[in-house]
């Protein structure tokens, strides 16, 4: 199993920095050099690309707060009204996903690049292809920071629960959720020894550097249509995030599913949906020549 470490801290002056701050600050750095990349390479215009950016940067920090207070603590909103304006606090990357994916609709369809509509879709396509990579940079952040834990188990890549310190954070967590830490080897003279907790922001790392972020380069190496990529991605991306939501502990759940699960569920029936759509249209025309 992997050694449990704290989340390092810095402080610089009377500025303490968090390694998870420092990852999301890669994350949007790597992001914005990738876009203008590829916006270059695809001939697209880097002044429309740097407005698209600031509008989903703006509605992606704005739909990260809100989806959090709103779905995962409405007690905490109920209790302290003012906390839905405080948006450096509480975020949730599925809201910040659904903020940035609004925030360039908005763009250019009742916003400034209304007249670019008509390339919209090579935009976004764009966005979509580096995205996956700026994710898991922020996700790393959020293995460093634990911010993610899971169940306990005997998982060779999960964190290890045998340091003081390791099993104090594991068990409160539990605790959080009102269930009582229980270990999964009853016969081990030290059942923290050969136990760890599943931390869901480390596996989504590795799925995304592991297996998405390669498939996207392999794709990349060819130019492709402009939805290719925002199609691609949830396809790949949803089902292991709506699995792994089963192993966290303390999420607030709707119905036995977690608010993540839920949006998953209806983003990949609506995306069902359309791709059926769109391949019976394209039955209907193959059928008219």
């Amino acid at each position: 199993m992997l050694p449990y470490v704290e989340q390092p801290i810095f402080q610089l002056g009377p500025l303490t920095v968090h390694a998870f701050g420092i990852a999301v600050a890669c994350a949007a750095l790597w992001g914005m050099w990738s876009a203008e990349r590829q916006f270059r390479r695809r001939a697209l215009d880097l002044s429309v690309g740097t407005k698209l950016a600031t509008w989903v940067l703006i509605a992606g920090v704005f739909g990260a707060h809100l989806f959090s207070v709103l779905f995962y603590f409405p007690d905490k909103l109920r209790a302290d009204p003012w906390l839905l304006l405080r948006v450096w606090e509480d975020i949730s990357s599925f809201g910040g996903i659904l903020g940035g994916v609004a925030g360039a609709l908005l763009y250019f369809n009742v916003g400034p690049g209304r007249e670019h509509r008509a390339r919209q879709w090579d935009y976004l396509g764009t966005i979509a292809r580096i995205f996956p990579a700026s994710l898991a940079i922020g996700r790393f952040g959020c293995a460093l920071a634990h911010d993610h834990p899971g169940t306990v188990t005997t998982f060779p890549l999960a964190f290890s629960i045998r340091t003081e310190a390791a099993l104090a954070y594991i068990t409160g967590v539990y605790r959080q959720a009102g269930v009582e830490l229980a270990p999964v080897v009853s016969d081990a003279r030290d059942a923290s020894a050969v136990q760890g907790f599943h931390d869901l922001g480390w596996y989504e790392f590795l799925f995304l550097a592991l297996v998405i972020v390669p498939l996207f380069q392999l794709w990349g190496r060819r130019d492709r249509p402009g939805g290719f990529y925002l199609v691609a991605f949830p396809l790949l991306y949803l089902p292991v995030r709506f699995g792994l939501d089963f192993l966290r502990v303390a999420d607030v759940r709707y119905a036995g599913l977690t608010p993540a699960q839920w949006v998953a569920v209806v983003a990949m029936v609506g995306l069902g949906v359309v791709l059926v759509e769109r391949s019976r249209r394209g039955r209907s025309a193959l059928r008219g020549v």
